[in-house]
């Protein structure tokens, strides 16, 4: 998989921490190198007796509530909230607005950020908030994130839903019919969405040495693949590219190639960045609902549904990988999710083109509150409280 080249956020190599040494060991992604065979072994004497089996992690895992006997019962060896931490911010249209909240608590407390990964809506939250911290640390990136929302709600515009990618493929066609469906009309010039995010984005300041290292997602036409933009490649463009909703403007070009929406590809890319992360605490902010406890029945309603299912496929996938992987890794992963669907009630019911003011608001004020719980410690264990999601050990999932 071709990839925007970066010369100022180099790849780990030697240096390379328990969380990118976790998946550089096996070979699940076809530009990972695969482990060396093991030589031929030359005894001649009978065997040793086999020792006695050592216990391993479960092969699959999944994300879900901590209880807190567990968090109690199995103190860590690092502290509780993180020094450091990288971030994977999925993306959802107007959903992305809990993710405010979240980075907005998060921003409060002396967390490095090292590495953050975005697709479509979340790519737009990554880069205000790595343009934030490169120029001004973290009050900075909580103003640039706060102008970013408040004006996106008090506009009210398509052009507001088209900058966070607010429109399914299915949905965009339904609501504005066949002459969208056939690429014939561009409701929006890009120009002034160019312009809305040079407004609060300043790109330069992305490649500076103080900038978190970026992967930001958009997906390539001609083969369907996922390209990642690193720090040095990412420009107005590319935010358009990630956030491109193909039924309602057309493909943004970058060096010849034509990109859609990153989300089609991962939402958010949690593989690399487990890969390329210098730390082992990894925060993935999810935003489209996974649950739905209604069988939906209207055209719309189905759209909805299909689209949730869609968003979190590619993720579901990219954490059974991490999880298969992790017990061949030295250290483990301490991979945490906050589920904004966990916080605001009949989520999966609401649409993520719903610019209410009221809606927005509760979605940030959603988003602040669970942080505060991620946040919340077992003083004694130094482990995430109940109310944060950790990657804990199940049943096998994958055979």
């Amino acid at each position: 998989m071709s990839e925007m080249k970066d010369s100022t956020h180099g790849e780990a190599g030697s240096q390379a921490t328990a969380a990118s040494r976790l998946l550089s060991t096996t070979s699940i992604w076809s530009d990972a190198p695969a482990p060396p065979p093991a030589p031929k072994s030359t005894a001649v004497s009978p065997p040793a007796p086999a020792p006695a089996a050592v216990a391993a992690a479960p092969v699959a895992v999944e994300v879900r509530p901590a209880a807190p006997s567990s968090a109690s019962a199995q103190p860590r060896s690092t502290p509780w909230p993180p020094r450091q931490l990288s971030l994977a911010l999925q993306g959802g249209g107007t959903f992305a607005a809990f993710t405010w909240g979240v980075l907005e608590r998060l921003l409060e407390e002396p967390i490095e950020i090292d590495t953050i990964s975005g697709a479509s809506a979340g790519a737009v939250n990554a880069l205000l908030l790595a343009s934030g911290l490169a120029e001004g640390g973290r009050e900075a990136a909580r103003s640039r994130l706060s102008r970013f929302w408040l004006r996106l709600m008090h506009e009210g515009s398509f052009r507001s839903l088209m900058l966070v990618g607010g429109f399914s493929p299915a949905g965009s066609s339904v609501a504005f019919g066949p002459t969208l469906r056939s690429g014939q009309f561009d409701p929006f010039d890009l120009d002034p969405l160019r312009q809305a995010l040079l407004r609060d984005i300043d790109f330069s300041a992305l490649r500076g040495a103080q900038c978190p290292k970026l992967l930001i997602a958009a997906t390539r036409i001609r083969d369907g693949q996922q390209q990642i933009f690193r720090n040095d490649a990412v420009t107005a463009d590319v935010a358009l590219a990630s956030t491109c909703p193909p039924l309602v403007h057309c493909a943004v070009e970058i060096d010849g190639e034509a990109y859609w929406d990153g989300g089609f590809g991962g939402n958010p890319p949690l593989l690399r960045l487990v890969q390329e992360t210098t730390t082992p605490d990894v925060l993935l902010v999810q935003v489209t609902p996974a649950r739905d406890g209604y069988v939906p029945i209207t055209l719309a309603a189905i759209d909805r549904r299909l689209d949730q299912i869609a968003a979190n496929a590619a993720l579901n996938a990219e954490i059974a990988a991490i999880a298969w992987a992790q017990p061949h890794a030295a250290s483990s992963l301490r991979l945490t999710r906050i589920a904004a669907e966990d916080s605001v009630d009949g989520l999966a019911q609401r649409s993520s083109t719903d610019l209410g003011r009221g809606f927005i608001r509760l979605l940030h004020r959603s988003g602040r509150a669970a942080a505060e719980r991620w946040l919340g410690q077992d003083a004694k264990a130094g482990a995430p409280s109940a109310s944060a999601q950790v990657l804990a050990a199940s049943e096998p999932a994958l055979t």
